[in-house]
């Protein structure tokens, strides 16, 4: 998996250095972009759980089955239990989320596509930047907090300490295991792997991008 970051390293940089999390930390972040974002990656989170649900129909051993629904059920736990926090503060119940944006829903086709209809091997690597690269905004995000300390919403701060702690780097760790495992047992994939992997990264920045843009349907 390291040469797949290191073949995305420009694309992980502008994340880590994104507008959208940049304003986050610094507190100029408008509430309603990040009520917007938070809106669409409940949403995500939606079809990304079915997407490593899927996979766990079609790993090569119970073992890395067991593993695919645990991370599925961290996806519909922890994560969704955040969002769930902010819809209370907002008032918003979860039946009422608006319909998946643009590229929330260019993302989301793209990672159910090759789950459902590529090897599983390539199918792993397209989930990855979803754990991998979130922790490491997280990381970047959690040390500009600690440089430039200043008031911001709590909103914020509960986000960056969900993807910058321990408990998710860990998460990513195992996840990371379970992509090499696939890469070893079929070599032949690795190419496509990347690619896919690329891909998910590009895919992540144009999600932020949508919630500081406020894209919306014509």
């Amino acid at each position: 998996t390291r040469s797949f970051w290191d073949a995305s390293s420009a694309t992980i940089a502008a994340a880590a250095s994104h507008p959208f999390l940049v304003a986050m930390v610094d507190g100029s972040l408008p509430m309603a972009k990040f009520r917007y974002y938070v809106e669409q990656d409940s949403l995500y989170l939606k079809d990304f759980g079915d997407a490593l649900r899927l996979l766990a129909t079609r790993a090569p051993t119970r073992d890395a089955a067991a593993r695919l629904d645990g991370f599925a059920a961290g996806a519909d736990g922890a994560e969704r239990a955040l969002h769930a926090s902010f819809f209370a503060g907002w008032g918003i119940k979860d039946g009422a989320l608006p319909r998946q944006a643009p590229h929330t829903l260019l993302y989301t086709s793209y990672l159910l596509r090759v789950c459902a209809t590529r090897p599983y091997a390539e199918g792993v690597a397209a989930l990855l930047p979803c754990f991998w690269v979130y922790a490491h905004v997280g990381d970047a995000m959690l040390a500009r907090r600690t440089r430039e300390p200043t008031e911001r919403p709590p909103q914020f701060d509960a986000w960056i300490d969900m993807y910058g702690g321990d408990a998710f780097h860990a998460a990513v760790r195992d996840y990371r295991a379970l992509v090499e495992d696939a890469a070893r047992a079929d070599p032949a994939a690795t190419p496509r792997m990347a690619e896919h992997f690329a891909t998910a990264c590009d895919l992540e920045n144009m999600f932020w991008t949508q919630a500081l843009d406020g894209l919306a349907w014509p």
